[in-house]
């Protein structure tokens, strides 16, 4: 979710106001996920390398962090929606910490969507930690080198509930991952918008789930082999923000 701060700064603003601009596109960008039936939604909100900012701008970050968790949580709990965290939340200050915890309780029961939050997060990191972790394992003896696979290792990374990305998004005007999800996108379609995060509206994330049910997904297949397997598929309704009626079919 890049671009808050330079937003701000283009309109002679302050770069926090670019953050609280930011949590509107935040919640807009969970509302359309669960309406659409989007089951699983990664937002990359504070990342191990954002530490490095002025102290001024993180603190404003957790305060931004504990106001969601507190003020979301009903909400995010009637809709059916699960939050949890990725990455090292043990990094954050006490109270940023204990808000997500509350939230992360509150909403433990939802069906409908997995919204999870990285948190002082970094891919290299957290292949790092679960790398450590099975040493740790394989020096105990309770798992021989034979025995990790992708699968194995996954199940130590703080990603480990998560699917596979099918979609990864970035605004702000850069091509790059920085750091996230590195493993878990090994095969995601990858979509690089011009606009900064507060301009992400309900209706960028509908055309960019459009665009992504246009996307023939190989895996290393061709496309006769893709052909040749594919079971019909039901067509996704779902309304664009200007009224019209849309149809995508899912990959």
């Amino acid at each position: 979710m890049d671009g808050n701060g330079r937003w701000a700064q283009a309109r002679g603003l302050e770069r926090v106001a670019g953050h609280r601009e930011g949590a509107t596109a935040v919640r807009n960008a969970v509302e359309t996920a669960t309406r659409i039936g989007i089951e699983y939604l990664t937002l990359y909100a504070f990342s191990v390398a954002n530490w490095k900012r002025p102290a001024s701008e993180v603190a404003a970050l957790m305060k931004l962090l504990v106001d969601f968790a507190r003020k979301e949580r009903l909400e995010l709990r009637q809709n059916g929606i699960r939050v949890q965290v990725a990455g090292q939340p043990e990094e954050l200050p006490m109270t940023t910490r204990r808000a997500l915890e509350a939230l992360v309780r509150h909403t433990a029961g939802g069906d409908r969507m997995t919204l999870t939050l990285a948190l002082s997060y970094g891919g290299r990191q957290d292949l790092v930690r679960a790398a450590r972790a099975l040493a740790l394992k394989a020096k105990a003896g309770l798992i021989s080198p034979e025995e990790v696979d992708e699968h194995v290792l996954r199940g130590e990374m703080s990603t480990r509930e998560l699917p596979d990305v099918d979609l990864l998004i970035r605004t702000g005007g850069e091509s790059r991952l920085s750091d996230f999800l590195l493993f878990e996108a090994a095969y995601a379609e990858l979509l690089f918008l011009p606009i900064m995060w507060p301009e992400f509206k309900p209706q960028t994330l509908l055309d960019a789930v459009a665009l992504y049910s246009s996307k023939e997904r190989r895996f290393g297949r061709t496309s006769a082999q893709v052909a040749a397997s594919a079971a019909p598929l039901e067509p996704v309704h779902y309304r664009g923000g200007d009224g019209s009626a849309r149809v995508a079919l899912p990959s």
